[in-house]
This record gives C-alpha cells, sequence and structure tokens, in this order.
C-alpha cells in the first residue's frame, strides 16, 4: 500500500497547550475521557454482576474480557466503514450504542449468555467509531501537535481508567450492580449528545477520507477485509503495527499475573492493588515527561531504550522481590510506556489517506485482542515455572521486541529522510 500522506516535517516540539486550542481534538478527547471512565465502571460491575449471579471466577473473567476479542474481527470485518461514513454519525452512534447496551444490562435480567452476547456485539462495533475518532484528531493536528494529543490520550486514558475502577467500586456499593450500569449509560448518552450537537457535520472527503460513492461496488465487509489486508502486506505499517501491539501485550500478560504473585508471596491484603496502581502510574509519569520536555527526534531514537525499560524491569520479578522492589519494577515497567510516542509520526505518514480510519480501528482492536490474550498465555506458563518465572518471561519477551525493533528503526528513518528531501527538492523546482 503506498502511503498518501505527506511526512510532518520540522522539529518544532508542541506544547499541551496548543493541542488543547484546537477545538476539535478538545471535544473528542473529553468525550474520550469520560467514555473510558464509563467503560471501566461497566465492565467492572458487568463482571460483579455475572460473579454474583453465578459464583463462577471463570465467567466472571470472561465478563471481564469478553469486549476485548470480537474487536479484532469488526476491524477485519467492519473497518472500511471509519473512512466511509460520516465521522459525526459513527462517534455519536457508537456512543449511543453501549449507552442502550450498558441500560439494557442494567434493566433486563438476561441469562448470563445472552448478556454476554450483548457486550461482544457491541465490541464489534467498537473499532468502527475509534478508528473514525482517532482519524478525525489526525487530521486536526499536525506534525509534533498530534503526537502531544497522543500523548494527552494516554495521560487521560490511564487516569480515567484508575477513576472509574475507583468509582464502581464506590458506586456498586451505594447503589448496587444494576443501578452503577444505569450510571454508566448516562455517562456514554452524555458523550453522544456531546458529539452530536458540538461536532460539525463532515462527509468524508471533507476530512481526508473517501466518501462511500467514489469507493468500489464491493460491500462493507469486502472492503474491510480488502484494506486490512492490504495494510498488513505493508512491511512498514505491518512492522508499526507489531511493534505498538508486542510490548504491551507482553506487559499485560505479566500485569494478569500480579494478583497471584502478591497472594502466592503472602502480601498483607489490598497490596496487590497497589502494585495494579503502579503501571498505570508509570505510564503517567512516563508520557507526561518525554512528551513535553523531549524534541521529536529524540523520542524517535528512545524507542528502543524506552521499549527495553518495559521488559528488563520484569527479569528482577525472578527472584520473587518485595513490596518495595516489585512497585519500583513496575514504575519503571509503566514508564518505558511512553516508547509508543516515538513511533506515532512514522506510522500516520506510512498511512494512506483512504485508509486512516480503518488503520487506527485495527491498531486498537488488534492491541485489545492482544492484551486480553496475552494474560492467559503467560498464565498457563505460571502453572508450570511460577508466577515469579512467568513475570519475567514476559519482560524478556518485551526486551527482545526492542532488539528486534532496532534491526529496522535506523533504515525506516533513513527512509523518511529521504522522502523529505525529496519532497523538498520537488517544491523548488
Amino acid at each position: 500500500m503506498t502511503p498518501t500522506a505527506e511526512p510532518a516535517q520540522g522539529n518544532h516540539r508542541a506544547t499541551y497547550r496548543e493541542v488543547l486550542a484546537e477545538p476539535r481534538f478538545r471535544l473528542l478527547f473529553s468525550t474520550r475521557t469520560v467514555a473510558i471512565t464509563a467503560d471501566a465502571l461497566r465492565i467492572t460491575t458487568f463482571s460483579v454482576l455475572v460473579f454474583s449471579a453465578t459464583g463462577s471466577a471463570l465467567l466472571s473473567a470472561l465478563a471481564f474480557g469478553i469486549g476485548f476479542i470480537p474487536q479484532l474481527f469488526g476491524s477485519l470485518l467492519l473497518g472500511s466503514l471509519a473512512d466511509r461514513l460520516p465521522p459525526r454519525a459513527l462517534i455519536t452512534g457508537g456512543y449511543a450504542l453501549t449507552c442502550a447496551a450498558a441500560l439494557l444490562l442494567a434493566l433486563v435480567r438476561m441469562p448470563i449468555a445472552a448478556s454476554l452476547g450483548v457486550v461482544a456485539l457491541v465490541a464489534l462495533a467498537t473499532p468502527v467509531f475509534h478508528g473514525a475518532s482517532s482519524r478525525l484528531v489526525a487530521q486536526s493536528l499536525e506534525g509534533d501537535a498530534y503526537v502531544l494529543g497522543r500523548s494527552l490520550n494516554n495521560i487521560a486514558a490511564s487516569g480515567a481508567q484508575l477513576f472509574g475502577l475507583a468509582l464502581g467500586g464506590a458506586v456498586v456499593a451505594v447503589l448496587g450492580p444494576h443501578r452503577a450500569l444505569a450510571v454508566s449509560a448516562v455517562l456514554y448518552l452524555g458523550c453522544a449528545l456531546a458529539i452530536r450537537i458540538r461536532l460539525p457535520r463532515l462527509q468524508p472527503g471533507e476530512f481526508g477520507g473517501t466518501p462511500d460513492s467514489a469507493r468500489g461496488d464491493g460491500g462493507a465487509v469486502r472492503e474491510s477485509l480488502h484494506g486490512a489486508g492490504l495494510l498488513l502486506r505493508g512491511r512498514t505499517v505491518r512492522r508499526l503495527m507489531l511493534a505498538q501491539w508486542l510490548p504491551t501485550a507482553f506487559v499485560a500478560g505479566a500485569e494478569g499475573l500480579l494478583v497471584a504473585y502478591a497472594g502466592g508471596r503472602h502480601f498483607a491484603p489490598g497490596w496487590y492493588a497497589v502494585l495494579m496502581g503502579c503501571l498505570p502510574t508509570g505510564m503517567l509519569v512516563g508520557d507526561l515527561l518525554v512528551g513535553r520536555l523531549l524534541l521529536p527526534p529524540t523520542r524517535e531514537r528512545l524507542v528502543v531504550p524506552l521499549t527495553a525499560l518495559m521488559g528488563l524491569p520484569l527479569l528482577g520479578f525472578a527472584a520473587e522481590p518485595g513490596v518495595g522492589v516489585s512497585s519500583c519494577l513496575l514504575l519503571l515497567c509503566g514508564f518505558g510506556f511512553a516508547y509508543g510516542l516515538g513511533l506515532q509520526r512514522p506510522f500516520l505518514d506510512a498511512l494512506p489517506q483512504d485508509g486512516q480510519g480503518q488503520a487506527f480501528g485495527l491498531l486498537g482492536s488488534g492491541s485489545m485482542t492482544l492484551q486480553g490474550v496475552g494474560p492467559a498465555c503467560f498464565g498457563s506458563v505460571a502453572a508450570v515455572i511460577g508466577t515469579g518465572g512467568a513475570i519475567a518471561l514476559a519482560g524478556g519477551a518485551a526486551a527482545l521486541t526492542a532488539g528486534w525493533i532496532l534491526t529496522w528503526q535506523k533504515r525506516l528513518r533513513a527512509d523518511a529522510g529521504r522522502e523529505t528531501i525529496s519532497d523538498r527538492d520537488d517544491s523548488c523546482r
């Protein structure tokens, strides 16, 4: 697939104030932050509801993760819609759909299988409106402002997840799980109304996409499968997607073992929550410092060291350290997540203008799916070698990914440099 987007130029370092001054981004950023809070509230509350109804830890875990894996199938089968339909309708419809699902779970007493099916069906559509939203952000912000926009989204997502988890516990305790689900539905409804009222009515051609009438005669599924195939066959796009998927999947595998690790080491009750909070805390600090203080070329040069920083601290769990050392190791690991900021410009530059929405949807759904698979894989390993050893193995896999990125990143930067020089020569003619 031949990229048609012009590379982001210059070494200008944007500021968060500059990014938030863009009205369209500010609207998408604020509604997405509220929606992530609602997601955390809905997911944890639904898991509690299923466990209280069945007493099954397996079904409770399935309820927690049922919204992840279907997203990949939704991206492959429906992802092209993110580039074919008007973004306001897609994003508003996405929030309205999640609102309706949460309200249905809150008000209608359904069999567990039917409830899981409702969540899975909504997850199929999630990559479409997420892809449209991400594409609109990419069209609204240029150069380093786009990278800082992604940084702000990461920071807000970490904070919103923590707040949503805390809110879920409090609301369930006070109102019960069904009313807590209704609260999440109200939050989704607020997001849908905000997008419907404040986002301008844009057609795909007005924000860089290809209108549906200009596409081929094939249906949405055929177009989606064809577009996903083209994206994944492109070596540069495929490498950049894998670079964003794999380290986070390996760390998610380690994160899924923290409760078992704390229990096996006989830590005091509640310390598992402290350990789990260290990763998003490190992510917040890393995104703030790397995003705000470093120039764009420096961030891109630090991709490999920061990826290694995600994995290497986890090797220390092989020695089964105590609470203090474990917390420090996880904070360092979380800081390494800032590596993703150095991949944002190259990834955007590698995408075609008429497939950005589908590409962003595929990027997000693939990441969510692998983060759901990672804990299952390393959980199986832990049954053989123990939780400390399995966490260390996950860290080693993330560190090896850094080595793989090193093998092609220099060539990618050199190619981008040649393209930039060529573009300048063409503009001077």
